[in-house]
């Protein structure tokens, strides 16, 4: 027991601990590729720091539901994180649930999100809201199918059993096709799930082209805070997917010191790769236009779906 909670306690400081460095490293990425110095990749914790310690200003004609979500929406996110294997293959909350626990938690912070954006009145809100909605609705099953692809392999929705059983086979996939297919789907999703070119774009406050920011144009100081720690919360999560389900080399399969130390290590090797992967991408990319973002989704869906059946194919 004790154990147990010390490595749940653990996985939950290094989520909140590196997703403030990763969207650093992003920014940092594109600024050296466009050739511009670019601030440091400790900055968004400067940023963090500065919006705790200002006052929140709230519209009169907001309810409950606006004070409330920043929270809703950090811990739901929080939460699925520590569903998913980070350094060790055995998640001490992994009986809490499986890959549809997690992404029903990530469903439930943009649910209350979009709320929000609702609740404040503002017409950039309405907007953003329903935007999001769209984009919610086709990447919710992209990502569960690209999970079960693996899941199938292991013959459990369970993500520690998945990355368990994986990891033991010295992290090689079974079935490379399907898998490159699942892997390309949630690449897909993470860009959509976390706001990032060419879906959205979370530098830009352009009425046209805003989804995740015009829902939050109403918050400020320590509500818009949690908000954005939220938001590189969720980005570290789906990318710790990524690197664990689908290539857990080095993570730990027992609680051993070395073990451990050596599967942290890796993790923060594979994610800080996939986040440089990401803004290499936003750099060679222009944002689509908003009614082509569904043709992508679409993409990621069918991608993940001709990963179930390609494995169906190979094992019959």
């Amino acid at each position: 027991m004790i154990l147990a909670f010390v490595l749940t306690v653990a996985q939950a400081m290094i989520l909140l601990a590196i997703s403030p460095l990763l969207v650093g490293l992003i920014r940092k990425v594109k600024a050296r590729l466009q050739l511009r110095q670019g601030a440091s990749v400790f900055q968004p914790y400067a940023d963090l720091v500065k919006l705790f310690r200002k006052e929140p200003v709230i519209s009169t004609t907001t309810s409950w539901i606006f004070t409330a979500t920043p929270s809703i929406v950090f811990s739901s996110t929080l939460a699925a994180g520590l569903l998913v294997p980070v350094f060790i293959s055995h998640v001490p909350l992994s009986f809490a649930g499986n890959i549809i626990a997690m992404v029903y938690l990530l469903a439930l912070g943009t649910f209350f999100l979009m709320l929000a954006g609702l609740d404040a009145g503002s017409a950039f809100g309405g907007m953003g809201s329903s935007r999001e909605a769209i984009v919610a609705s086709l990447t919710e099953p992209a990502m569960m199918l690209s999970v079960f692809a693996i899941a199938l392999t292991a013959g459990s929705t369970n993500l520690s059993t998945v990355v368990h059983q994986t990891a033991l086979l010295q992290g090689i996939v079974t079935d490379p096709a399907p898998h490159l297919m699942a892997f390309a789907a949630l690449f897909i999703v993470t860009l959509a799930e976390a706001g990032r070119v060419p879906v959205d774009n979370p530098a830009t406050h352009l009425e046209l082209t805003m989804i995740h920011e015009a829902m939050i144009l109403e918050y400020s100081g320590r509500y818009l805070a949690l908000i954005e720690w939220a938001s590189a919360l969720k980005l570290t999560v789906l990318l710790s997917l990524m690197a664990n389900v689908f290539a857990p080399w080095g993570i730990a399969t027992t609680p051993e010191p070395a073990a451990l130390g050596i599967g942290l290590l890796v993790y923060l090797v594979k994610v800080a790769g996939l986040a440089v992967a990401i803004g290499v991408i936003e750099c060679m990319f222009a944002k689509l236009r908003l009614f082509r973002v569904t043709d992508l989704l679409g993409v990621a869906f069918i991608l993940a779906l001709l990963g179930l059946v390609f494995f169906y194919i190979l094992r019959s």
